[in-house]
């Protein structure tokens, strides 16, 4: 071997023991990407996790979706290229069991509230108000899991007023409050303390069903089932409860 070549292979050699693989050529550089498909209600707390979870592994990319469950749901069991789905309850989780990977798992906790824009134009003080005619109030469509939780409240405690609006997700509805469109809406706690003082949380009644459990399952078309596993440790494990807490979510 040539002293030039001999020189370049022992330099190559000593740097891969400092540096990544690819650092001395010939290897690809691609990055990976992990695709997860979360519930509308955990933007926020997912795409800290998320940032959290590249820092810990250089090269992998965490790309979401968020969007209402029951069309995450859909989108997995047709095939969609994706690796975790996280709704925002079990009965859309339970609909997208054929593209389940393994046993969801419970990571967290939600609980709805009654939203008013913070200057209360509609006078909104407690549930009942509702049923006042001059109220203009949104909710979720009731398949989304805020729907579901909102429509059992409304007979529960025999709400028969009708909302001006039902929104595909709750961050729809959330948007109509703070953009002075409604004066109340039905919301989860973690939207209207992510919404700050844009608006006001009034707690619901205690009797009556206020929350939803949240799952998390690694995909079967999961091109990285490992990477995948990981990330939902991560939500479930002490680091992603701490991000959740902050939120407002309540334990498992």
């Amino acid at each position: 071997m040539p002293l030039r070549t001999l020189r370049r292979a022992l330099t190559c050699g000593a740097l891969l023991a400092l540096l990544p693989l690819n650092a001395c050529g010939g290897g690809g550089g691609d990055d990976t990407t992990i695709t997860v498909l979360a519930a509308s209600s955990l933007t926020g707390t997912f795409t800290e996790l998320g940032q959290e979870f590249e820092k810990e592994h250089p090269g992998v990319t965490v790309k979401f979706a968020f969007d209402s469950s029951a069309t995450l749901a859909q989108q997995a069991t047709g095939g969609a290229p994706a690796d975790v789905l996280a709704t925002a309850d079990p009965t859309t989780m339970k609909s997208a069991e054929s593209a389940q990977g393994g046993t969801p798992q419970t990571f967290a906790t939600n609980r709805l509230v009654l939203a008013t824009p913070a200057g209360n134009p509609g006078h909104v003080t407690a549930f009942s108000d509702l049923d006042r005619s001059s109220v203009q109030w949104v909710m979720c469509v009731p398949t989304a899991p805020c729907g579901i939780v909102a429509s059992a409240l409304l007979r529960q405690d025999d709400i028969t007023g009708q909302p001006v609006s039902q929104e595909v997700d709750v961050k729809s509805v959330l948007a109509k409050v703070t953009e002075g469109e409604a004066d109340a809406g039905l919301v989860y706690t973690t939207d209207a303390e992510a919404a700050g003082n844009q608006v006001r949380a009034r707690p619901l009644p205690r009797t009556a069903p206020q929350g939803t459990s949240v799952p998390i399952v690694v995909l079967k078309q999961s091109g990285h089932a490992d990477l995948a596993q990981e990330f939902v440790d991560l939500v479930t494990g002490s680091a992603g409860q701490r991000v959740l807490s902050r939120a407002g979510f309540g334990g498992p």
